[in-house]
């Protein structure tokens, strides 16, 4: 109660691309637009910015690896719900500007799970998102770990036997970049912020039209200009 009562009287709101405001603390779902999400996700860097490349990786074209390797896992195909929710997986580090690293959020405790999980809601809100069932989930942290565990590699220049000892990954190391047939593109290679928004956007804005009309879905407002 101490968490949730400090975090009400504190007022931390920032100015999006768009020129709306987000407050971080007490999120709107309907305070950003669609564009500002793909943008802020495409300058939010994963590994801590460290790239073996001439830029860092961001969490949009992170995200988009992650569908494009989960749309392959199995049989029966992902409807455009389930997509969406796997490409918005880490939509609250768009928002917050920031990939936390593991060891540092559990140093940084509670207060930053709230303010996460705050913005998490948000999205799910937003977007109409469907509720994780376990076996869909552990999918998911499967297509997630293994395309951590290879930009790692790929990505940010650690040593193989490093993701197993120090990341505690035991997941092979994919050769393969799944986006690299998508979109023709150098295999992991990381995308200037104007490529990763564009593609992200593109995605999001077309997975998002088709969830509109499942059944029992409310139609959502247009907020991409």
């Amino acid at each position: 109660m101490a968490i949730q009562d400090t975090l009400l009287k504190t007022r931390a709101w920032i100015r999006l691309p768009s020129g709306k405001h987000l407050d971080l603390i007490n999120p709107d779902p309907q305070a950003w637009l669609d564009s500002d999400l793909a943008d802020r996700l495409s300058r939010t860097y994963r590994w801590g910015g460290e790239s073996c490349w001439a830029r860092p990786l961001s969490v949009a074209q992170h995200s988009l690896n992650v569908l494009a390797l989960r749309s392959t896992m199995t049989d029966t195909a992902l409807h455009a719900g389930e997509a969406l929710r796997e490409l918005l997986h880490d939509g609250e580090e768009g928002l917050l500007a920031f990939d936390c690293i593991s060891p540092l959020k559990a140093v940084l405790g509670a207060p930053f799970k709230e303010v996460s999980d705050r913005l998490t809601d948000a999205i799910v809100k937003r977007y109409q998102l469907p509720v994780w069932n376990d076996i869909d989930y552990k999918w998911h942290k499967l297509a997630d770990e293994l395309i951590a565990a290879s930009e790692a590699v790929h990505c940010a220049g650690w040593p193989r036997n490093e993701v197993l000892d120090v990341l505690g990954i035991k997941l092979p190391i994919l050769e393969d970049d799944p986006l690299a047939s998508i979109y023709d593109c150098q295999p992991w290679e990381p995308w200037a912020p104007d490529v990763a928004c564009e593609r992200f956007l593109v995605k999001m804005l077309s997975l998002n039209s088709h969830a509109s009309h499942a059944p029992g879905r409310l139609p959502m407002q247009s907020t991409q200009l």
